[in-house]
This record gives structure tokens, C-alpha cells and sequence, in this order.
């Protein structure tokens, strides 16, 4: 592991495959904590196989994952989750269904003992999320946001390392999504918080991200282009970006128009392939390992001749 392991969330040299289908092809990537980072790509290049695989849902093929220095091995409560679905128990009021995430951790006797505690943080939890008044309420008696708004919450209450959200805003109607996109910035803002945020969105993610990841299976490097070298996504640009909350009117100034435009060039267009050599990759925290395959360094003309 190299020395930027101090950072909260460390992979290196990542590889993901089904079967002869190559997904993630050597992915590096180092966060460091309080970071929001927006994972954006092609449909189809692996950011839920990346997504699971940080979760430690499933195992990759080879290379390591860590966080805060420890390698992830299965699921944890040091990385909360929050999917595109509620994942809310419709037989559990608002409140309980906030006071699952730290029921689970704890047994039947603590549980009767520290109730009230719980109970007291769950509350606050809530008011954070500005439900307090809607405690006692079935999630079906929320709006979409509402709901998603809880499962924030629900997510938080077991203090994540990392707090995990999957197109949490994909099944929202626009006004509600821009609402909610506002709502988690201010929320990061107050809070600081590690958040990985996997979207299609693009406009979404430059807007929320201090930091873009672009993962795409769009690229070049020197193992050729024979049928037997088969390639897959791997981070070809990041991007630092601002923290702060803005309108949402910024979203039609021309330097976010002109950021989005890029991202979609480098990561979205099949006839715009860079070299390994040539990403984007001057975030700070940035790092990337490749292989003697991967990027063959021309020999120089002086050493040629000899």
C-alpha cells in the first residue's frame, strides 16, 4: 500500500471480473475524510460493482480495498447506506424506523436499557432532517423526499465512516430531487461528513461533488487493441471541485456548463479515447498505478541510436 493509505478511503490496484468480462481494470482511488465525492459514467461501466465492492458486498478479483486503514473484507456499520428504494420498513413509524440503525447494533437487554437514549438521538436525528413533527407518522404517510430524508437518518444514527448513497434522489421528481440535493449539501456543510455518491445525473454531481470521479470503460493504453486484450472502466479523470452551497441557479453559469460539457467528453464519448498517460488526474489525493502493459514509456532518441 502506498503512503497516501493515511487517507479514509484507499484502493488500489482494483480489479473486478465475471467470468471472462473484465468490469473494473486496475482502479486506484484515495479519499480523504469530510470529502463529497460524485461518481459519474457510462451506463454499464461498473459504478455499482464499485459501489457494492467499497460496501464489501461482494469481494473484488484482486487488489485491496481499505478504509480508515482497515481492509474491507464484508459489510459494516463504518459505511451507511442510503439506495435509489427506500429502505424503510413500512410497518415501523418514521421514528422506529431511525431507531433500527442503532437497535441492530445493540442487544435486547441494552436496547431496554438505554430506550430512552436511543430514543433521544433518534430525535435528533430527525429534527436534523427537519421530521421531528412527522416521528409518529408510516412512511407511507411521507412524500418521496420525506422518506428519503429518513433513510438519510437512518443511515446516520450508526455514525458511518463513509456514508454510501446509491441514485438516492434517481426516483424523485425534479422540483423534489433539486430540493434534496440542497437539503444534503447544507447537511455536508454542517455535518462534514464522507459521502460517496454514485448518480447518472451529471449535473447532479458537479453541483453536490467537491470532487468528481468519472469512471469509464472509454480509453486507450498500450496492451493493443487485439480481441484477446480485454479492458475495463477504470478512473480516467477527477476533478476538484468547490465546496460550498449554491443555488441551484448555478447549474446555467457557463464554468458549470463548461466542467459537465468536459466530463462528458472524457468519460462518456466512445470516439474521444484518452491514453492512460493523458487523464485527468490532478486532484491532490490522486494516484495512479499502472503497469509495464498498461503505459510503455517511449525510449528516447539519443538511447535509440545506441
Amino acid at each position: 500500500m502506498t503512503a497516501i493509505s493515511a487517507q479514509l478511503l484507499h484502493i488500489e490496484d482494483l480489479y473486478k471480473f465475471y467470468g471472462q468480462k473484465v468490469v473494473l481494470d486496475n482502479v486506484d482511488l484515495a479519499a480523504r475524510a469530510g470529502t463529497f465525492c460524485s461518481v459519474v459514467g457510462p451506463s454499464g461501466c461498473g459504478k455499482s460493482t464499485l459501489f457494492r465492492l467499497i460496501l464489501g458486498e461482494e469481494p473484488p478479483s484482486s487488489g485491496e480495498i481499505a478504509i480508515d486503514g482497515s481492509q474491507v473484507t464484508c459489510p459494516g456499520t463504518d459505511r451507511g447506506i442510503v439506495y435509489q428504494r427506500y429502505s424503510l420498513y413500512p410497518h415501523l413509524t418514521v421514528l422506529d424506523n431511525v431507531l433500527l440503525g442503532r437497535n441492530l447494533r445493540t442487544s435486547v437487554l441494552q436496547r431496554l436499557k438505554r430506550r430512552a437514549e436511543f430514543r433521544e438521538e433518534a430525535m435528533k436525528y430527525l429534527e436534523r432532517m427537519r421530521l421531528a413533527q412527522h416521528a409518529e407518522k408510516f412512511p407511507h404517510e411521507l412524500s418521496g423526499g420525506m422518506q428519503q430524508r429518513v433513510a438519510i437518518a437512518q443511515a446516520l444514527i450508526t455514525n458511518p465512516k463513509i456514508l454510501m448513497m446509491d441514485e438516492p434522489f434517481g426516483a424523485l421528481d425534479p422540483e423534489t430531487r433539486e430540493a434534496m440535493q440542497v437539503f444534503l449539501l447544507e447537511l455536508w456543510e454542517e455535518q462534514r461528513m464522507t459521502i460517496f455518491f454514485v448518480t447518472h445525473d451529471m449535473d447532479e454531481a458537479v453541483y453536490l461533488g467537491t470532487r468528481v470521479l468519472v469512471l469509464s470503460q472509454y480509453y486507450t493504453d498500450d496492451r493493443g487493441e487485439s480481441p484477446s486484450v480485454k479492458r475495463g472502466s477504470r478512473i480516467v479523470a477527477d476533478y476538484q471541485l468547490p465546496s460550498a452551497v449554491n443555488s441551484t441557479k448555478v447549474k446555467s453559469s457557463p464554468e458549470f456548463l463548461e466542467i459537465t460539457a468536459e466530463i462528458r467528453q472524457v468519460g462518456f464519448n466512445p470516439e474521444h479515447l484518452r491514453h492512460v498517460s493523458q487523464f485527468n488526474l490532478k486532484h491532490p489525493d490522486s494516484f495512479q498505478t499502472l503497469t509495464s502493459e498498461e503505459h510503455k514509456p517511449s525510449v528516447p532518441a539519443v538511447a535509440a541510436k545506441r
